[in-house]
């Protein structure tokens, strides 16, 4: 019996790890189209203002943006699992606030209306997937 523990125990590894990889290939997927479907083809010109100049915002700044936020939820969750005794809970609190916060960026930076509620969705839709995926059934 507690072959068949430790084997299920094992099992549940890789699993959780692809389930959190599919997370943050999903909010970073979900972020790309969102820039798809409203820069190039909504004709909503996603631009920032930063140190005085304007940026545009690319599919590369998009991707990049939607990963580093993933690979890092996905370090604090693995992090809280650790050292927490609720480590689901406690992960959905954390990045909440983080995501409330976040939202800052694009309200300040924001060129133009369309632009910012792009960027805002953008955000709210990354941070949703990853608050939600990331931790999975398991840990509810």
């Amino acid at each position: 019996m507690t072959n068949d523990m430790q084997q299920t125990s094992t099992n549940r590894i890789p699993a959780r790890r692809t389930g959190r990889a599919v997370a943050v290939a999903g909010a970073v997927a979900s972020a790309l189209i969102l820039w798809a479907v409203n820069d190039p083809w909504g004709g909503i010109d996603l631009a920032v203002r930063q140190g005085g100049a304007v940026r545009h915002v690319g599919p590369v700044a998009v991707a990049a943006t939607a990963l580093i936020a993933g690979l890092a939820a996905w370090g604090l969750l693995a992090l809280l699992e650790r050292t927490v005794r609720r480590p689901a809970r406690t992960y959905r609190i954390i990045t909440s606030i983080l995501l409330a916060l976040s939202l800052l960026g694009p309200l300040g930076s924001g060129i133009g209306t369309s632009s910012k509620l792009v960027l805002l969705a953008m955000h709210l839709t990354v941070g949703a997937i990853l608050i939600i995926g990331l931790p999975g059934r398991r840990n509810r």
